[in-house]
This record gives structure tokens, sequence and C-alpha cells, in this order.
């Protein structure tokens, strides 16, 4: 894929997902060498931040000229202090692009040999390693990027070819030099919202697939209760103004297409036939079936509005200062605040954690003979008493459920001056791009759990031949790898085997 200076989600999914090699565009590299031109004029005769002074509270202490190389040293491996357990590496990779495409706006002042050599890093699959904690998230990343900045200088360790290296051999093995500084590149590399941005992505796009299975389970679970489909019609749908509950119902109207399970209104209840004084079946099946495009439209306009800031913040000039060869002028302000990731993270978790809810609600719907009044309890295949079904696997979904309630708690509003005061108010942004990616982990162990009890749902009440084509699609997939059962057997492989399949299959 050809770098050009802004990329787009679907561009990062086939880098991430698909390991699409980046090459950089003739126009971005021109664009890194006249930044990188005028800044080293300009800063000549200059005081400027980060190049000729300390960094900052530091900031008023002036640097000799001999020291303004070790200086850039200094910045990163004074500030590569994480702690805790080192971020995978798919979210690193995505870091290191959110930093390339921060370098790629041409405001950055750096040498084209950096961008070229992450993209190096990013092509070969060199992944540094970098600890999860560390960030306040302003001035940006500062502690994890300096991590990454590390492994760029040849120092540190990567992970590559699925081990844990020193840098150093690493970069000999593939014949690769590393960074020199040139004028203000340590800076540069270690100041930024890169880590939250790249955490940020990859948390968009797996939410997203989430939601797609959260669509379709949705439809599945009204199959299987034989619900009437009125509640997604479009006129239903359409007399509410949000264009995520009508692109939901839409959603779901795709995917039900075809199915004989679901009742149609008009043709039992309003044929004016009944004399019955009590019904059978439910006139209106409960909430969690019913109200799905209400609960899920909001999900879906939060993942839209995260798409937005995402692609603004990985498409913008995110260091400082930022340099402007277009106005000839260095400009000294904030664009390492991560206030705009941190509350789209705490706001994409929150939805997660009410689709994660939901789904949990299914889960009881399915698992309770006396609300769904047609399984057997947990759906259980064998015999009762003898035998459990997923009992116990409803343990795992509803603690795994509070646990995304209680971390769906703001980290945007949770800033603690430090610094020496520098950083007075900042913004947790990689604090909350974490969380957000431990409420999604979460949420794929529930939907997991889920998608088992409805595959044994619809063997025990013999439907499969009645569903629609795509829920017919989605369980016979389901059922490759996930064959019905009846005996007793620990369920803790087939629930990672299904976290698996439902992360990678489009459904």
């Amino acid at each position: 894929m050809i770098a050009e200076k802004t990329i787009t989600l679907a561009s990062l999914y086939k880098i991430l997902f698909e390991e699409e090699p980046l090459i950089l565009s003739g126009p971005c590299i021109q664009k890194l060498e006249e930044s990188f031109n005028f800044l080293k004029t300009f800063s000549n005769d200059k005081i400027i931040y980060g190049i000729n002074t300390g960094f900052g509270p530091m900031a008023q202490y002036r640097i000799e000229d001999e020291s303004l190389s070790q200086l850039q040293y200094n910045i990163i491996r004074s500030h590569a202090t994480g702690a805790g357990q080192p971020l995978p590496e798919l979210y690193v990779k995505a870091a290191m692009i959110a930093r390339l495409y921060t370098f790629l706006q041409g405001k950055s002042g750096v040498h084209k040999e950096l961008a070229l050599l992450i993209t190096e890093f990013i092509n070969r699959g060199i992944t540094p390693y970098v600890p999860e904690h560390g960030s306040v998230g302003a001035s940006g990343d500062l502690v994890q990027l300096a991590h990454i900045a590390l492994t760029l200088i040849g120092e540190g360790e990567v992970f590559y070819q699925g081990k844990k290296r020193d840098t150093a051999s690493v970069l000999a093995e593939n014949g690769l030099q590393p960074f020199q500084m040139h004028i203000r590149e340590g800076l540069s590399v270690t100041n930024g919202t890169s880590v939250m941005t790249g955490i940020g992505i990859v948390n968009l796009i797996y939410a997203r697939q989430l939601m797609q299975w959260a669509v379709g389970a949705s439809v599945m679970m009204n199959e299987i209760a034989a619900s009437y489909d009125d509640f997604m019609s479009e006129p239903l749908n359409e007399a509410k103004h949000h264009e995520g509950q009508q692109e939901i119902a839409r959603m779901m109207r795709q995917w039900v297409k075809g199915s004989q399970c679901v009742r149609k209104r008009e043709n039992e209840l309003y044929n004016g036939k009944h004399e019955e004084k009590i019904f059978t079946h439910k006139v209106q099946p409960y909430y969690s079936l019913r109200c799905i495009p209400q609960i899920l439209g909001p999900v879906y306009d939060e993942l839209l509005n995260a798409e937005k800031v995402l692609i603004n913040e990985i498409n913008s000039a995110c260091d400082n200062p930022i340099v402007d060869p277009d106005t000839q002028n260095v400009y000294h302000g904030g664009n390492f605040h991560g206030d705009y990731i941190s509350f789209e993270m705490d706001k994409l978790k929150i939805a997660v954690t009410k689709l994660t809810m939901l789904a949990e609600r299914q889960i009881n719907y399915l698992f309770h003979d006396r609300i769904n009044g047609i399984l057997p309890p947990f759906v259980n295949l064998g015999v009762l008493g003898l035998n459990y079904g997923l009992q116990a696997s409803q343990f795992t979904a509803t603690s795994t459920t509070a646990e995304c309630q209680t971390l769906s708690n703001p980290m945007y509003v949770h800033s603690i001056p430090n610094n020496n005061d520098n950083q007075d108010i900042v913004s947790m942004g990689t604090n909350s791009a974490l969380l957000a990616k431990t409420v999604i982990e979460n949420a794929y162990q529930v939907m997991a759990i889920l998608m088992m009890g409805i595959v044994q749902a619809i063997d025990c009440l013999d439907i499969a031949g009645r569903l629609s084509p795509r829920s017919q699609q989605a369980y016979q997939e389901i059922r490759a790898f996930f064959p019905v059962f009846r005996e007793d057997t620990p369920k803790y492989k087939e629930i990672e085997e299904m976290i698996i399949f439902l992360k990678k299959k489009q459904p």
C-alpha cells in the first residue's frame, strides 16, 4: 500500500490484519524533507522547546550546542519507564502506524530516515516491547512511545518471529541501522497520542465486528423465540429519528430475510379469529429480544463517531512544537493532549458494555426455562439432573459482564496533576483505551457463550432448516468446530475457539 498523507480505517485494517506492506510515497518523503530542511535553517539562532531547551518543567534550562544530540537520546532513555504486561503486538503495530502518520503530515521537522525506519519495523514485523502502564495521556504517551523510540535507536527489546529479543541483534539480522539523531527526533517520536490512538483503532475494528455479531445473534434469538417480526419493521423504526436505530433495524431485516421461524402479526393477531382469554404465545417478547434497534442503535452511532475521532487523530500532527514550513514558523502548544481519544474510548467502552449486557440477558433468556417456556434449563440436551449443559458457562458470562460494568466508569475525568504540576490537567487517554480494550475482550467472551447457547437451542428445537439463510450459514460454520453436545465436558477451550472465530469471521 502506498502511504499518502491520510489513511482510512479500511486501509488500516489491511495493514494490521492482512499484513499489507506500507510504502512511503514520493510526495510524503518530499513533505518530510521540506519540514526537516525548514526546521534546520529556522532553528539556527532561535530558542525552540525541545531543540535547545530541556523538556517539560526543565524547559527553562538552555542546552549547550555540544549536548543537543545527547538531549534527544536522553529523553528516550529516561522515559522508558513502563511497567506491567507488554502491550500485544497488534496494538503496538497500530501505534507505530499512528506515529508514522503524524510525521507524514510534514509538521514535525524529523528526518525522513526516521519515517523510513518505522516503516521497516511495520513491514518486517519487528514489534517494540512496550509495557502497558506509564502514560497519563499528556504530553501524549511519553513512556510507551519512549519504549518504541528505544528500539529505533537500537536499544531495548522487540518481539520478532514469535520471540522477545534484544533490538540490536534483530536490526543486524535485517540489515537495518539504528536511527541517529539530527535535530529533534527524540522528542518527536516520544511526544504525542499515537499509542492511545493505535489501541483505539484496534478497539474500533474489534468493536465493529462484535456489533455485527450482536445483530446476528439477536435475529437468531428471535427466530428461536418465534417472535413477531414487526419490531424490526421500517415504519416502526422510522418513527424514531435516530440513524443508528434505523440502521440496526435494516441490518436485522436483511439478516432475517427468508426465515420461516419469525411470525407475522397481521397473519395471526390481526385476522379477527382470536377468542382466547390468555395467549399461549407472547404477544410481545422480552425487551432483550424486542428492543434491539433501540439498544444497539446508540452503539452503532458511537462506532461512527469513534471512527471519525480516531481517523481525524491518526491523520493529525500530534506532537509539540508544530513545525510549519508553509507559514515559516514553529508553534508551541498542546497537540499532544489526548482528551479526544480519552473521551471517545470512555464512550466506546460504555457502548460495548451495554452490548454485553444485552448478550448476557439473551443468555439468561435461553438458559431460563421458566422464562422462555420452550427449552430445557441451560439448553441441556442431556439428562436433567445428571447433566448440566451450559449452566456453569452462565457464571462466566455474568461475572464478565459485571466487570465490564465496573470498568465503564470514565477515565476522562480522572486527571491527576504531575510532572512538577507542568502537566496539571491530563487526559488519561491510554488508560481509557486500555480499559476499552479489556471491555471489548470481555464482550467477546460473553458473545461466545451466547453463540454456544444459540446453536444448542436451535438443535434442541430442530429448527436449523427453517432459519434464514444467513442464520443457517452462521449455525453451520459454528457447528463445524463446536458440535452439538449432550454429555458434560470442559468448555474453556471451546469458548476460546469461539472467540477466535467471532473475531475473524465476518458474519
